[in-house]
């Protein structure tokens, strides 16, 4: 069974459906005019040439739509083709209706306006070329019709050939700017994807540069931090008996040590090898987990989780990189301020909603667009990477971050996720 694929955007396909569709107007407008010149103007036409002419652009047409559907690629000759049939198809109606005298024959300009719009210059040449080719003949070779230069001098209130060119201008403008508004629109929306995708890229080099810098430095910070520890182990041993700083010291080694695991998880997460795929689990027990680990690194602060009363369980699809996304922003909070913080979590049909309220002094306006996006910092002596990076991640999980100056003061961060499928 062939699987429906959307056509490619700013290719020949999409150009393609729209001259389908500019045809049948075309055609179905001749057809009527037909009629109408007929029945009430008594038009002396070759009426059974002039119909089968219609319906050979009409099968044509029909033919284009079905082809449409077979989701493969039009190339620029097949489109030169479609355009060198809409050429003919006018220049036999045109044959039949006067030649030159028709006052259509400047529809010629619809095909040769598409033909410089989409085409490469030499197949646009082709159209313009043969639409002039054709122009000329009719001139010399045609069925005449002789209404086409009576008006007045048939008592007619009006000149049949200005009619007939109003008429044309009409509906080749509305077909033009149809046309090219279209596509126009489209460039301009595969301008967008591109400049999207151009940001996409250059995130990833930044989150790229940044994480080869970090592999490095955890390396090297490895031997300080080995150094730290036997100190500390013996400054433990000599302030024995002195219970404020025995504590201290434990509290020193407990901070070392934290250090040395997140370090020896970011150099095994290095390897590509042991990236297995995100864990599904319940977003109440991760958060809390996730929380009462923060709280070994910022001993300092008070804090307050609350968890929305809702039926069923919330569930996520977490790894390590989307831990240490939140613990960042938890991180800011702290510096802001470390007294009463504020974790919420809430879900909903297909998201998680994270918010952390902290008192601190808030975001500034002129930053907060920016921030996430570009190395901005909202501290004195910050450099911006880690809402850069924790932003990065959290995107790449189909989240957001969101930062807002709260009503009654400090900031609000709001991480929303998509909700995972339930866990076992």
């Amino acid at each position: 069974m062939p699987i429906t694929q959307p056509l490619p955007l700013s290719t020949p396909n999409r150009n393609l459906v729209r001259l389908t569709i500019v045809r049948g107007i075309t055609w179905t407008g001749f057809l009527v005019g037909i009629i109408v010149g007929v029945e009430l103007l008594h038009f002396e036409l070759a009426v059974g040439a002039v119909i089968g002419v219609i319906l050979a652009m009409a099968l044509i047409n029909l033919g284009t739509w079905w082809r449409l559907g077979r989701y493969r690629a039009v190339n620029h000759e097949e489109y030169l083709a479609h355009l060198l049939a809409d050429v003919a198809g006018l220049t036999l109606l045109f044959y039949f209706t006067g030649g030159a005298s028709n006052p259509f024959i400047t529809y010629y300009l619809v095909p040769v306006t598409i033909a410089a719009a989409t085409l490469p210059w030499r197949y646009a040449w082709i159209i313009a070329g043969t639409s002039m080719l054709a122009y000329s003949g009719l001139m010399l070779f045609h069925h005449p019709v002789p209404q086409f230069g009576q008006g007045h001098q048939a008592g007619l209130p009006f000149n049949l050939h200005v009619l007939g060119m109003w008429l044309n201008f009409a509906l080749s403008a509305g077909l033009v700017t149809f046309f090219i508004y279209k596509m126009a629109h489209a460039l301009r929306s595969r301008e967008q994807s591109l400049s999207r995708t151009r940001e996409a890229a250059l995130r990833n080099e930044q989150v790229l540069a940044v994480a080869t810098q970090a592999a490095g430095t955890a390396h090297e910070l490895g031997t300080p931090l080995s150094t730290m520890a036997v100190l500390l182990a013996e400054m433990r041993d000599e302030a024995r008996g002195n219970p404020t700083l025995e504590k201290d010291l434990s509290l020193l080694r407990q901070q070392v040590e934290t250090c040395k695991t997140r370090l020896q998880q970011l150099v095994e997460s290095a390897d590509r090898r042991r990236i297995g795929e995100p864990q599904v689990r319940d977003a109440e027990a991760w958060l809390r987990s996730l929380v009462q680990r923060w709280l070994v690194l910022r001993p300092d602060v008070s804090h307050r989780l609350e968890v929305a009363e809702r039926r069923g369980r919330p569930w996520l699809s977490v790894d390590t990189t989307l831990e240490q996304a939140l613990t960042n922003l938890l991180n800011n909070a702290a510096d802001a301020n470390p007294d009463d913080i504020v974790i919420s979590l809430d879900w909903h049909d297909a998201e998680v909603v994270i918010d952390i309220r902290d008192h601190g002094p808030g975001v500034a306006l002129s930053i907060a667009d920016q921030l996430g996006e570009t190395f901005v910092s909202t501290k004195s002596k910050g450099l911006g990477i880690g809402l850069f990076l924790t932003h990065a991640t959290i995107n790449r999980f189909g989240g957001g971050v969101s930062l807002y100056n709260h009503p009654e003061g400090g900031t609000l961060t709001e991480v929303v996720l998509p909700l995972g499928p339930p866990g076992a």
